[in-house]
């Protein structure tokens, strides 16, 4: 690989030794929660998932078209690093990250079922997975009384909705019906779509954050993201990563305009997905790094203003209750599976499973960054030791963190060195490619 600038090449700091023993200490510690769920599970122990930490099942399987997602999962390796030096115009390059993140995703989906293997979990016929019945499609029919009715009453239907449609706020039920969206194969266009937007915009959020070398960086390395080609390509989460994704490169943006439009985008965001108000705590840390408390405590305020007028606003209009549907949703998810899944294993075990999943190669130096208190990295721990405390999401994070994994990979990308950068991207196929192969992994 050709190295554009010797910045983009190097690392920007050397770990003392003290500081490197962290990394080592938080990857002992994974493995060791790795080991002690597998031998939980093996002397009959419940963990609330077949393989604990990871919500996946051994089942070895390889379709006629493996052959063909290895080759594009190569050329994706050959050709990434190559473009990065050599196509200059930003937007190009952009437009670049999209269609190969687009490629991988698909590539890799087609391995274990073919083509069905992009929209099966969507399909709620006996021919698609049984988990789709959890999914958003089944909800559609709580709209037939209109869009008023639907939010009015929405906090009082969610114990009725199908488990992701009660997880979340209305916002993506409320987009599929806009679009008239009700086809498995309708969703898997909107939700692969706007997912692979997240490449790009990783490649944006690590430019204001990096300078365009390292942008560069951490957009290949979210497109190579094992978890987002597993879980994202089929799952609405991968919509949501790039929704988050988008408020946070507007908030870490230094001019104001960009800084309240990224605040009202929060609103928007949370809207689908209660886990992106998280982007607003994440954007405020690095602003506190970068530019002091005083900034950072205005954008938080800022966040929350708009969040609180968003949802006044909707009381005020159609009868929307965002604390009545917090409410329930919360009920929900303390009589679902969660009861089974026992805070002690997984509060380690959640962050374990999301950092396995969304890279080894990715979390290597974004732990790096950490020990050197990159702000974006700061944030990230900060977030996830956060999440994890709540206990809210207990397993399956390797799907629903997926927003926080390109966040991870901006990290990642203020210290990788370059000249290993594809020998990184190959580590990421191959993992993404052998747990695709050995793995039932629903999503």
């Amino acid at each position: 690989m050709r190295v554009v600038t010797e910045r983009a090449s190097q690392p920007r700091a050397s770990l003392s030794a003290p500081a490197g023993l962290i990394p080592r200490i938080v990857i002992f510690a994974g493995a060791a929660t790795v080991v002690t769920g597998l031998a939980v599970r093996a002397a009959g122990g419940i963990l609330g998932t077949d393989f604990p930490p990871f919500a996946v099942a051994w089942a070895p399987h390889a379709g006629p078209l493996a052959a063909v997602s290895l080759l594009v999962l190569v050329a994706g390796v050959v050709a990434g690093p190559r473009v990065a030096t050599s196509l200059r115009s930003p937007f190009a390059f952009a437009g670049f990250l999209f269609l190969l993140a687009l490629a991988l995703g698909l590539a890799l989906n087609l391995a274990r079922h073919g083509t069905s293997g992009w929209y099966a979990i969507f399909d709620t016929s006996p021919r698609g997975n049984p988990e789709a019945t959890n999914e958003y499609l089944p909800g559609l029919p709580a709209l037939s009384y209109g869009v008023r009715f639907f939010l009015d009453r929405f906090a009082e239907l969610v114990p009725a909705e199908p488990v992701n449609v009660a997880g979340h706020p209305p916002g993506l039920l409320l987009t599929l019906h806009v679009l008239h969206i009700a086809s498995a194969q309708g969703m898997a266009v909107l939700c692969v779509g706007a997912g692979a937007l997240t490449a790009p915009l990783a490649y944006d959020l690590g430019c204001t954050l990096l300078g365009d070398e390292r942008g560069r960086l951490a957009g290949l390395l979210t497109a190579f993201a094992p978890s987002l080609l597993l879980f994202g390509v089929t799952s609405a989460d991968y919509l949501y990563a790039a929704l988050g994704l988008g408020t946070a490169c507007l908030l870490v943006r230094r001019r104001l305009a960009a800084r309240l439009l990224g605040a009202a985008a929060v609103a928007v965001a949370a809207f689908f997905s209660w886990l992106l108000l998280a982007m607003a705590a994440w954007a405020a840390i690095v602003v506190w790094r970068r530019e002091g408390l005083r900034q950072a405590a205005l954008l938080a305020l800022a966040c929350a203003f708009a969040v609180v007028v968003l949802n006044a606003v909707l009381s005020l209009w159609v009868g929307y209750d965002a604390i009545g549907t917090l409410r329930a949703t919360s009920s929900v998810y303390h009589h679902s599976i969660a009861t089974i899944r026992p805070y002690w294993y997984w509060l380690l075990g959640s962050p374990t499973a999301w950092a396995v999943m969304a890279g080894l190669a990715v979390a290597v130096p974004a732990l790096r960054a950490l020990v050197l208190r990159d702000p974006a990295a700061i944030a990230l721990a900060a977030v996830i030791v956060a999440a994890a405390l709540l206990g809210f999401t207990k397993a399956e994070t390797e799907r629903i963190w997926l927003p926080f994994v390109p966040l991870a990979c901006v990290a990642a990308a203020a210290e990788l060195d370059a000249r290993r950068l594809r020998g990184v991207l190959a580590l990421l196929a191959a993992q993404a490619l052998a747990v695709e192969l050995l793995f039932f992994t629903t999503w």
